[in-house]
């Protein structure tokens, strides 16, 4: 893998998560009481044997640089190849939409790479995948451009990439839906191809007025290039709107998905906090829930995540819900399918109760 740059495009929509990245990117969110979503892709591709990525800075970029730093926790912290941050274009550009105009502002950070192939992947999926088992069904089967897929096992809707394949795994049909359901074929977002392609892609489709990378690059242009699906059957999940994360962290909740993504030979990394284990006080009663470091519980938690440094006060209830980090949930209060954003306050008697489908969000600093 040593011949594979990782690309990390942090360019996401997020129309329908805006309640949770007014002041950080999609890819930043705090994710699984400790983690942050663009740790799953880097993981992977670290564990995969790549030392080389790029990450595509967003518009709001401060949560990323302060959480990713040099990339010391990934070992990308290095004199030959790391970790690269690639911003977004200056103001004068931002007439065109689309993510294709960074990826042409940093063509020279590609083409003057040692690596013969690119890694283009999205920051906002959770999985954990081994990559290097992607490259060799790519070089096998002669693939222009290989796609990796998830076989869908339940409705979901907003912007799903369906494809449709051939039995030998080549793609026969390209196309955005707004709706998938059991047994539908959707892309996680990440395409390997080799250098000199995707950057002939990327010059040409801008250069004659593309603005959006999958639609104009790959999509329009699908029959110039031999693309081939390959599929991750593992666990994946999509965040890009609000009942999306709510979903994928209850998720985490059920033992088989956690032990998938967190208990196999592939670890995931995140920025190291050193911080005390957690305090159960004599009046804690928890059930079936993640609990980070540093918090402290005296009341009743059930089927939750709750982030570093939470305090949970004597006669509290917290059910469904995720409490992140440094929130203090004050006595007699009751929390039910409720998204409490950082350094939230809920005062004494107070009650909160959102839908099972549609849980209520509390934004971050709110004192109720």
């Amino acid at each position: 893998m040593k011949t594979v740059m990782g690309i990390i495009n942090l360019q996401e929509d997020n129309s329908l998560i805006r309640d949770l990245t007014a002041r950080r990117a999609v890819e930043s969110i705090p994710f699984a009481g400790r983690y942050r979503l663009i740790d799953f892709t880097l993981s992977s591709m670290v564990n995969s044997g790549i030392s080389c990525v790029g990450v595509m800075l967003p518009d709001k970029p401060r949560s990323v640089l302060d959480h990713l730093r040099s990339g010391k926790d990934w070992d990308l912290a290095r004199r030959h190849d790391g970790l690269f941050y690639l911003p977004a274009p200056q103001q004068e550009d931002m007439n065109r939409k689309g993510d294709l105009k960074n990826f042409y502002h940093n063509l020279d950070f590609f083409e003057h790479s040692s690596q013969r192939y690119v890694l283009l992947t999205s920051g906002s999926f959770v999985y954990n995948v081994d990559f290097s088992q992607l490259l060799r069904f790519h070089q096998n089967t002669n693939a222009d451009i290989t796609m990796v897929y998830n076989t869908a096992t339940e409705e979901a809707h907003g912007k799903n990439v369906v494809i449709e394949t051939a039995e030998n795994g080549l793609v026969t049909d390209i196309a955005e839906k707004p709706a998938v359901y059991d047994g539908t074929q959707v892309s996680t977002n990440v395409y390997l191809m080799e250098k000199r392609i995707f950057v002939e892609m990327i010059r040409y489709t801008y250069e004659h007025g593309g603005q959006d990378f999958l639609i104009d690059g790959i999509i329009r242009r699908a029959a110039e290039y031999n693309i081939y699906g390959f599929e991750h059957d593992g666990y994946v999940a999509h965040v890009d709107s609000t009942a999306a994360y709510y979903k994928a962290n209850m998720d985490i909740l059920q033992p088989e998905v956690w032990e998938e993504l967190f208990m196999g030979q592939h670890p995931i990394y995140t920025k190291v906090k050193d911080e005390v284990p957690v305090q159960y006080k004599e009046t804690a009663d928890v059930k079936n829930s993640l609990i980070a470091n540093g918090c402290i519980v005296r009341g009743e938690v059930e089927n939750s995540i709750l982030f570093r440094g939470v305090n949970v006060a004597e006669g509290v209830k917290i059910k469904n819900s995720i409490i992140m980090q440094k929130c203090d949930i004050q006595e007699g209060s009751l929390i039910e399918n409720v998204i409490c954003d950082k350094n939230v306050i809920i005062t004494k008697e107070k009650w909160l109760k959102g839908a099972a489908n549609y849980p209520l969000i509390v934004t971050k600093n709110v004192v109720i």
